[in-house]
C-alpha cells in the first residue's frame, strides 16, 4: 500500500470517524470514499469544454478544473489502497 496524501488522509479520516467500522479502513471503504469524491466532482464541478468564452470566464473554468483535478487524484489515492 502506498503512504496517503495529507488530503487523502482527512478525507478518508471523516469518513471513517462518521461512517466506518472499528476494524477499518478496509478496501472497500477506500472504494467508497473514492466513489463519493468521483460522484461530488461530476455533479459540482463536471468537466468542462475548453472552448469559447472570454479570459475571465476561461481563468474560472481553469480554476473549476484545477478543483476537480484534485478531487479525482484523492480518490485516485484512495482507490490505489
Amino acid at each position: 500500500m502506498s503512504e496517503l496524501s495529507p488530503a487523502a488522509n482527512a478525507v478518508l479520516d471523516a469518513y471513517m470517524d462518521n461512517c466506518g467500522w472499528l476494524d477499518g479502513p478496509l478496501q472497500k471503504d477506500y472504494q467508497c470514499v473514492a466513489a463519493v469524491l468521483r460522484s461530488a466532482a461530476d455533479q459540482v464541478l463536471p468537466e468542462e469544454p475548453l472552448y469559447g468564452g472570454d479570459q475571465r470566464w476561461m481563468f474560472e473554468r481553469d480554476a473549476r478544473q484545477a478543483c476537480r483535478k484534485k478531487l479525482l487524484a484523492i480518490a485516485d489515492k484512495l482507490e490505489a489502497q
